[in-house]
C-alpha cells in the first residue's frame, strides 16, 4: 500500500514506521498517490499565532476573544481539553479554565500570517480557494510532472514548510472532491493527514451524521430530522424527486453527497461574499445591555476582519434567532462601502431596535456584505451624522495605536458590557 513519511517526506510501501527516519507519523492508503483535491485548515490558527509571537504561552491554556463579559472567539487545545469552546461565554470558559491567558484578536498579525501560508500554497498550485484566513481548498490536478511528486508529497512539504519557516501547523484532508477533503481534514486534527478515496467513500459516509455535511445548520439538521434523516444511511432511502420535494435546491444537492458526490470546482477567482459574526448564548437573553456589548463586539470583529483583508462593504446584516429557534434578519444598505466598526455597530443598532422586543434570543450575528475593495469605503461621509468623520478619525487612530502598543492599548468601554 502507498505510504508517506510526514516527517522527512520518503515514500515506501506499507508500514508503521518510515524506514529512512522512523518517524511514526506515516500516512498510507490505496490512492494516496493519485488524489488531487484537498483541504488545508490550520489548527488553532489564531492562538498558535498568539503561542508563537510570545514563546511564554506555549504551554499555557490561550483564549481568544473579549473580556470577562465577552465570547470565545477561539482557543488552544490545551484550553479545549477543558472544554473550552468558540462561541462559549468567557465566564463560563473561565470557570472551566480558570488559569488561561486571554488575548483579545490581533486581525492584523492573523491576516500577515495568512498571506505567508497563501504563498507557500501558491508554490504548488494555482488553484486555490480560501474560505477564510486559515483554511482553503487547494486542486492539484495536473501538478505532478511539474513538482516530480505526487499532490499527497507535496502537501505534506506544506504543512512541514508552514511548521518550520512559519511556526505554525496546519491539518491536511486529502479526496476526490472538496465536501470529502474538507471531512477528512477535520478527523485527526491538530497536524493531521486523512485520506478519503473513491473506494472507501460509501463505507466512510454511511454511518456518520448528516450533520457533517458543510452548510448544514441547526436548522437545516432539524428540518431533516424530522424527516427521519439523521445518518448518509437514511438520505440514501430517498431519491433525489422526493428529497427535492421535501427540500427545495437543497434536495438535489442532499442526493448527491449522501453517495460522496460533490460537482463543485475549486475555484480561484471566487470572491470573498460576506463578513459575518455571530454567538450562540448559553441562555437565551433580552438584556438590552449584554445584547448591545456583544453586538458591539461583532461590529469590532467585522471591521477588523474587513481592514486585514482590505475589503469593505455596502450592506449590514443583523441575525437574529429566538428561544424557539425562529430566525429574524434584517438589512441596510450603505450610501458608501464601510469597513468602520463604528458605522456597522450603528447600522446593526438600528435594525436591532426594531426587533428588540421579540425577544428573548439565542442567537445574535452581524454581518457585511456586498463587499468590494476598501479604495471605496467611507469617502463621502453621513450629512445627517457631523460627527461620524470625527468617530471614523478616531477609529483609525485607535488601529494604528493598537498595531503599534498592542490590542489592548485602547478598549472601548461599550466593549466591557
Amino acid at each position: 500500500m502507498p505510504s508517506l513519511c510526514r516527517d522527512c517526506l520518503k515514500t515506501f510501501d506499507t508500514g508503521r514506521r518510515c524506514p529512512a527516519c522512523r518517524s511514526p507519523r506515516v500516512v498510507s492508503h490505496p490512492e494516496l498517490f493519485d488524489l488531487t483535491i484537498a483541504h488545508m485548515d490550520c489548527d488553532a490558527f489564531y492562538a498558535s499565532v498568539e503561542k508563537r509571537d510570545d514563546p511564554s504561552l506555549a504551554d499555557k491554556p490561550v483564549i481568544i476573544g473579549g473580556g470577562r463579559r465577552g465570547v470565545v472567539s477561539t482557543a488552544c487545545y490545551v484550553a479545549r481539553i477543558r472544554g473550552v469552546r468558540s462561541a462559549m461565554p468567557m465566564f463560563q470558559a473561565l470557570k472551566l479554565c480558570p488559569d488561561a491567558v486571554v488575548i483579545r484578536p490581533r486581525m492584523e498579525a492573523y491576516a500577515e500570517a495568512s498571506r505567508a501560508i497563501r504563498a507557500m500554497m501558491e508554490d504548488l498550485t494555482p488553484a486555490i480557494q480560501p474560505l477564510s484566513l486559515d483554511e482553503a481548498f487547494m486542486d492539484l490536478s495536473g501538478t505532478q510532472r511539474l513538482h516530480g511528486a505526487p499532490p499527497a508529497v507535496m502537501l505534506a512539504r506544506l504543512v512541514k514548510r508552514m511548521r518550520d519557516e512559519l511556526g505554525l501547523t496546519g491539518s491536511i484532508g486529502l479526496s476526490h472532491n472538496k465536501f470529502l477533503a474538507k471531512i477528512a481534514s477535520d478527523l485527526d486534527k491538530p497536524r493531521g493527514f486523512s485520506v478519503i478515496g473513491r473506494g472507501d467513500t460509501a463505507d466512510f459516509l454511511r454511518d456518520r451524521p448528516v450533520r457533517l455535511i458543510w452548510g448544514v445548520g441547526d436548522a437545516g439538521q432539524a428540518a431533516l430530522e424530522r424527516a427521519g434523516i439523521r445518518t448518509f444511511a437514511d438520505l440514501l432511502r430517498w431519491d433525489r424527486d422526493a428529497l427535492v420535494a421535501r427540500f427545495g435546491a437543497m434536495g438535489d444537492r442532499l442526493h448527491d453527497l449522501a453517495r460522496g458526490e460533490d460537482h463543485r470546482r475549486v475555484s480561484a477567482h471566487e470572491p470573498v461574499k460576506s463578513i459575518s459574526n455571530e454567538t450562540t448564548f448559553h441562555e437565551d437573553t433580552a438584556d438590552p445591555d449584554l445584547l448591545d456589548g456583544h453586538l458591539w463586539r461583532m461590529a469590532e470583529k467585522v471591521s477588523d476582519r474587513a481592514k486585514a483583508q482590505g475589503l469593505a462593504g455596502r450592506v449590514v446584516t443583523l441575525k437574529l434567532k429566538r428561544a424557539d429557534h425562529t430566525g429574524l434578519t434584517r438589512q441596510v444598505n450603505l450610501r458608501d462601502a464601510t469597513q468602520m466598526a463604528d458605522t456597522i455597530y450603528r447600522r446593526a443598532r438600528g435594525l436591532f431596535d426594531q426587533v428588540a422586543d421579540q425577544g428573548p434570543f439565542r442567537l445574535l450575528g452581524c454581518g457585511l456584505s456586498h463587499l468590494g475593495p476598501e479604495a471605496e469605503a467611507d469617502r463621502s461621509g453621513d450629512l445627517l451624522d457631523p460627527g461620524a468623520a470625527r468617530r471614523s478619525g478616531a477609529e483609525r487612530a485607535a488601529d494604528r495605536i493598537r498595531a503599534r502598543f498592542g490590542p489592548d492599548a485602547i478598549v472601548k468601554g461599550r466593549a466591557l458590557r
